[in-house]
């Protein structure tokens, strides 16, 4: 039998995405395993790494279960993950601390230190700042939530796992290192550490000036590789524990935010794309390497070779909905009567059509985690505006839709400013581009048409499989954009157009307004 199958890992911040695809790009089956995240105070953000493997094993195994995968058909594995964490390990891979997820911001203080000086512009000494941008394209951000000021908390305050640390990895790079038994990063995952020269593309390194300003040792980091070389092949115990043939070839892989930028099929130059899961962002390439620092947008390294990337992130939008689900509508706490439905989110979205575009009026800000772009703000917070004693649960609901989509026509214009031309559509992907009333409002909000890519919600995977496949030489890059099927065009309602502007400058407005309340609250936060 050919082996023309490709085994992907999507590690969300919910928990591992098993699936399986062929190298064409096309879905065939998948799994799901959720894991837990502990909050630690207001900044702490941590997840077990041994959870997200026991997760990997039990869906795969499910999907044994079904008979949909054979192990002599299986070409290869490909992983991509939440970006921007930190598992610190000893030389036998084993984690010394839970992981610090991309949410943490322990770090704020220390990474304030590091990124300034006895002159500051915007916080940074002049003299890094130039030095960063130069080389990287970036800078680390002040909010601290950055690998970065991850390894400088566990430093400060657990000198004693830092100590005992060979190398901190990246969470795709540790499941590759489970995978395969060999440390290493890609080129784009190790991005957000700020110590590579990014300048040219087939020259990707580490950079002691770099290192020096950011105060990390090249000793403590992994070797780099490119996303879409072969890091190795599984180890016999990764082999027994998948159910997989030792050998199969594991590829260098990509964090979420650029396996999505392959996997929505919008891969030309200037082609864009949105994604909705527990983040956002929106994204396209480029040819050129520029940074916008004011607004927290830089072109990366894509996993394609070659390319850049737009880089940004919106630090909450699917999780404004699990926020709902959980903490106001089915909180597990003495009122509650029913359990969660297994279909909540099909019957928040009829709840939200019972209101009208614009919520009579109601506005939420989705800033319930601070927000990285296009405002780096970690002390600002959300909340619903403008209620009255008429506000119905159905407004609320569709509020949180709306003020997510907000968010995004904020991030829209920063982006279309950064590459000096609009979009003339945007492919959709992730969770949220599931529900069909979310892709009209999305359409209705930022005036463009809205392509609901087929699976979206399997976009991250698709992308990992995609690469795989550019990998073991059987698609060119040129090939992805015609491997990834479109499900339906959501064009922009004219009828709403008004409402929308008038209250997307209020939500503007609001953020304006009420910064400085949010700063003077969290001061020591």
């Amino acid at each position: 039998m050919t082996a023309d199958r490709v085994l992907t890992v999507d590690l969300g911040t919910s928990g591992p995405k098993v699936a399986v695809f062929t190298l064409d790009g096309r879905y065939l089956d998948g799994d799901f395993a959720p894991v837990p995240t502990r909050l630690v105070g207001d900044l702490g953000a941590e997840q077990r790494p041994d959870d997200w493997w026991r997760g990997v094993i039990d869906a795969t195994r499910r999907l044994h279960d079904r008979s949909s995968i054979d192990p002599a058909a299986v070409a290869a594995v490909a992983v991509t993950s939440q970006w921007s964490g930190t598992v610190p390990i000893d030389r036998d891979g084993t984690p010394l601390h839970d992981a610090l997820i991309w949410m943490d911001a322990r770090g704020v203080d220390a990474i304030r230190e590091v990124v300034g000086g006895r002159v500051r512009i915007a916080g940074y000494d002049p003299r890094k700042l130039r030095a960063w941008i130069q080389r990287s394209g970036g800078a680390p951000s002040r909010a601290g939530k950055d690998p970065i000021a991850h390894i400088h908390w566990l430093e400060r305050h657990r000198p004693d796992v830092a100590r005992a640390t060979w190398k901190y990895l990246e969470p795709k790079d540790w499941l590759n290192f489970r995978l395969t038994g060999r440390a290493a990063a890609t080129f784009d995952s190790i991005t957000l550490h700020w110590v590579t020269d990014n300048r040219d593309l087939l020259r990707i390194d580490y950079d002691d000036t770099l290192l020096r300003i950011a105060g990390l040792r090249r000793d403590q980091l992994p070797d780099l590789i490119g996303a879409t070389d072969v890091l190795g092949g599984l180890t016999d115990a990764a082999a027994h524990d998948l159910g997989l043939r030792a050998g199969t070839p594991v590829i260098g892989g990509t964090p979420d935010l650029q396996s999505a930028a392959v996997g929505s099929g919008a891969v030309r130059e200037l082609e864009g794309h949105l994604y909705v899961g527990t983040s956002a962002w929106l994204t396209c390439h480029v040819a050129t390497k520029k940074t916008d620092l004011r607004r927290g947008i830089a072109t990366l390294p894509s996993p394609l070779p070659g390319r850049y990337y737009v880089a940004d992130e919106q630090e909450s939008a699917g999780a404004c909905l699990n926020w709902l689900r959980d903490h106001v509508l089915f909180p597990d706490d003495s009122l509650r009567e029913t359990p969660v439905p297994a279909d909540v989110f099909q019957r928040l979205d009829a709840l939200a059509e019972a209101s009208v575009p614009g919520a009579h009026g109601v506005i939420f800000t989705p800033w319930l985690n601070g927000e990285r772009t296009p405002v780096d703000d970690h002390t600002v917070r959300g909340g619903w505006h403008n209620l009255t004693l008429a506000t119905t649960r159905a407004d609320l609901v569709r509020s949180v839709l709306e003020g997510v989509a907000y968010n995004s026509r904020w991030l829209l214009g920063c982006v279309e400013r950064f590459t000096g031309r609009p979009f003339p559509w945007l492919h959709f992907i992730g969770g949220g581009a599931e529900s069909p009333l979310w892709c009209q409002i999305h359409a209705d909000v930022l005036q463009r048409p809205i392509r609901q890519v087929e699976h979206p919600i399997r976009a991250n995977a698709r992308g990992a499989a995609l690469l795989a496949a550019i990998a073991l030489g059987a698609m060119t890059p040129d090939d992805v954009a015609r491997a990834v099927p479109i499900r339906h065009e959501y064009t922009p309602n004219p009828e709403h157009r008004a409402t929308y502007d008038t209250l997307y400058r209020e939500f503007r407005n609001i953020y304006t307004q009420t910064k400085g309340i949010y700063q003077r609250l969290h001061a020591h936060g």
